[in-house]
C-alpha cells in the first residue's frame, strides 16, 4: 500500500499542486506559534515539551487517525495516507522558482534569474556572476528535493513498514519546519521561541535527519557517478570538526557535487543564515540548520547544464525510490 500511495500522492501532487498560503500551511504556523507561547518557559525541558506537542502531539494523532480508518475500512487508511503524503511530499511547493531562474538563464536573461533567486530564498542575489546563479541554484534546489521528496519518502517508508502509517511523513516535515520557523520568528521579530526552544528544535531535526540525509546522498551516487559522489562524501566527512550537528546537508551537496562533477558549497550556502521575510511550509524561509560550508568542493565551474543533469539525477533517485518500494510492497504481498 505504501508504494501505491505514493504514487498517487505525486501524481496528485504534480497536478494540482497545494498554492503557497494554503490554509493547511497557515494552520501549521498557528500551531507552531501556539505550541510556543503556550508552553516555552525558557528552559530546556519546556524547550523539549513544546517541542513535542508541535511535532509529536499531531505525528501521533496522524497514527491514531490511520489506525481508526484501518480499523473501519483499508480503503478509507490508504485515502488518508495518500492525503497526508500530498500535503507533506511534493516537487511542486519549490519546483516552480527552479524551473523559471533554468529558463530566464537559458534566454540570457540573468537579470530576472537574480531576481527570482532573491525571491525564493531571500537573500541579496544583485552581484552574482552567472556561475553563482546557478551553484545558488543547485544547492538550493537538491536540498528542497531532499527535504521535500526523499527525507519524507525514508520516514514514510519505514514507518509505514511497522504498521504506522502516515505518521512518518508528519513528523519529518513537522520537525524540519518548527526549527525553520521558530529560528525565523526570532530573526524577524525579536520574540518567539526561547533559545532553549530553538536549540531543542535544531537538535532534533539534526538527529531525525541524520539517516534521511545519508539515504539521500547514497542514492545520488547509485544514479550518478558512484565512486566521485562517495569520495566527495568521505572527504566532506572528514574535513568536518568531530561532533559537528551540521553535518546532514553538507554530505548531501557533497555527494551531488561528485555525482554530477559541479563545484558545489563555498561562500553560496553562507546565504540561507539571511533574514527573510517568508514563513511557509515550503522551502521559501531561511534555513538555519543549514551548514555553513567554507571551502568549495572539487569539480567543473557550475554551468546551466548542471541544471539539467541534476533535475535527471534527481528524478532518477525518485525513480529508485519507487523501485525500492514497489520491491518491499510485493515481498510483503508474497510474504
Amino acid at each position: 500500500m505504501s508504494f501505491f500511495a505514493v504514487l498517487f500522492a505525486l501524481i496528485i501532487e504534480q497536478a494540482r499542486p497545494l498554492a503557497r498560503g494554503n490554509a493547511i500551511h497557515a494552520s501549521l504556523r498557528r500551531w507552531a506559534r501556539w505550541a510556543s507561547r503556550s508552553l516555552d518557559a525558557g528552559k530546556p525541558v519546556h524547550g523539549w515539551v513544546a517541542w513535542g506537542m508541535a511535532v509529536l502531539a499531531p505525528a501521533l494523532v496522524t497514527l491514531a487517525m490511520h489506525w481508526l480508518l484501518w480499523s473501519i475500512n483499508v480503503a478509507l487508511a490508504f485515502l488518508w495516507s495518500v492525503a497526508v503524503l500530498y500535503v507533506t511530499l511534493g516537487f511542486r511547493q519549490f519546483s516552480h522558482y527552479f524551473t523559471d531562474i533554468r529558463d530566464a538563464l537559458d534566454d540570457g536573461d540573468e537579470i530576472t534569474a537574480r531576481e527570482l533567486l532573491a525571491q525564493w530564498r531571500q537573500v541579496d542575489a544583485s552581484e552574482l556572476p552567472r556561475s553563482e546563479i546557478v551553484r545558488h541554484v543547485i544547492e538550493y534546489s537538491v536540498l528542497a528535493a531532499h527535504r521535500h521528496v526523499f527525507g519524507v519518502l525514508a520516514w514514510f517508508s519505514v514507518l509505514a513498514a511497522l504498521g504506522l502509517g502516515p505518521a512518518g511523513a508528519v513528523l519529518y516535515r513537522l520537525s524540519e519546519f518548527v526549527a525553520r520557523y521558530w529560528a525565523h520568528k526570532s530573526r524577524l521579530t525579536g520574540e518567539g521561541a526561547s533559545p532553549a526552544l530553538q536549540q531543542a528544535a535544531t537538535r532534533a531535526w539534526h538527529v531525525i535527519d541524520y539517516v534521511p540525509a545519508r539515504l539521500t546522498s547514497l542514492g545520488f551516487a547509485v544514479v550518478g557517478s558512484f565512486e566521485d559522489a562517495i569520495d566527495g562524501w568521505r572527504n566532506y566527512a572528514q574535513r568536518q570538526p568531530v561532533g559537528t550537528e551540521s553535518l546532514n546537508d553538507g554530505v548531501i551537496l557533497a555527494a551531488t557535487s561528485g555525482a554530477v562533477n559541479v563545484r558545489l558549497g563555498g561562500e553560496a550556502l553562507k546565504a540561507l543564515f539571511a533574514p527573510g521575510a517568508s514563513q511557509g511550509f515550503q522551502a521559501g524561509a531561511p534555513d538555519p540548520s543549514a551548514p555553513e560550508v567554507t571551502e568549495s568542493t572539487p569539480g567543473r565551474e557550475p554551468e546551466v547544464a548542471h541544471l539539467r543533469s541534476i533535475v535527471g539525477l534527481v528524478w532518477r533517485s525518485v525513480v529508485l525510490w519507487m523501485v525500492l518500494l514497489a520491491l518491499l510492497t510485493l515481498a510483503r504481498l508474497l510474504g
